[in-house]
C-alpha cells in the first residue's frame, strides 16, 4: 500500500518533476509521442545548456579534430536558446531551467575528467547521442506540438539540429 501511494504521489506531482515520466524514461521518444510543451521547453533548453557547456570544453581542449565543430556548436547552441527564450517571454507558459539535467552533469563531468584525443573521443560520442535526442524531440513537437509559435519553431529549427548530427557523425568516422 506504500507503494502504491508513494508512485501515486509521485506521479501527481507532475509540476514538481518538471517533466513527464513518458518524457524522463525515454518511452514517449520511442513511441513517438509528442511532448508536451512544458516538456519540450525543458528538454530543448536544457540540451542546449550541454551542448553549449560541452562545446566549450572541447573547444578549449586543443583537440584539432573537433575545435571547428565545438566552436559552430557553441554558436548555435547559444542562438537557439536564446531563440527559446524569447519564445517563452513572449508568452508560452512554461519555465526555462537554469541547469541541465542531472545525466548531463554527469556526461560534462565525465568529459572535465579526459584529456585530449580520449576528451575528443568522448565528446563527439556524446554529440551524437545529445542531436539524435534533439532530432527526436524537435521532430515530435514540430508535427504534434500544442503551442503553433513554438511548433513552428522547432520545424524551423530541425534541419539545422540534423545538420548537426551529420556533421558529429561525420567526425566519429
Amino acid at each position: 500500500m506504500k507503494i502504491a501511494l508513494t508512485v501515486a504521489a509521485v506521479l501527481f506531482a507532475g509540476p514538481a518533476l518538471a517533466q513527464s515520466v513518458g518524457e524522463k524514461s525515454g518511452a514517449n521518444s520511442v513511441l513517438g509521442i509528442t511532448p508536451s510543451t512544458e516538456d519540450f521547453v525543458l528538454q530543448a533548453a536544457q540540451s542546449d545548456l550541454f551542448e553549449v557547456q560541452s562545446s566549450e570544453l572541447a573547444a578549449a581542449s586543443g583537440a584539432d579534430k573537433v575545435r571547428e565543430f565545438a566552436s559552430h556548436m557553441v554558436t548555435a547552441h547559444k542562438k537557439t536558446s536564446d531563440e527559446l527564450k524569447s519564445a517563452v517571454s513572449a508568452g508560452v507558459k512554461a519555465t526555462i531551467p537554469s541547469e541541465m539535467s542531472s545525466s548531463q552533469k554527469s556526461m560534462l563531468d565525465d568529459l572535465k575528467s579526459r584529456k585530449g584525443d580520449d576528451l575528443a573521443d568522448q565528446y563527439i560520442d556524446d554529440q551524437v547521442s545529445a542531436h539524435n535526442d534533439a532530432v527526436s524531440l524537435f521532430e515530435r513537437y514540430a508535427d504534434g506540438g500544442d503551442n503553433a509559435e513554438l511548433k513552428a519553431w522547432a520545424a524551423k529549427t530541425l534541419p539545422e539540429l540534423k545538420r548537426h548530427l551529420e556533421m558529429a557523425q561525420q567526425l566519429d568516422k
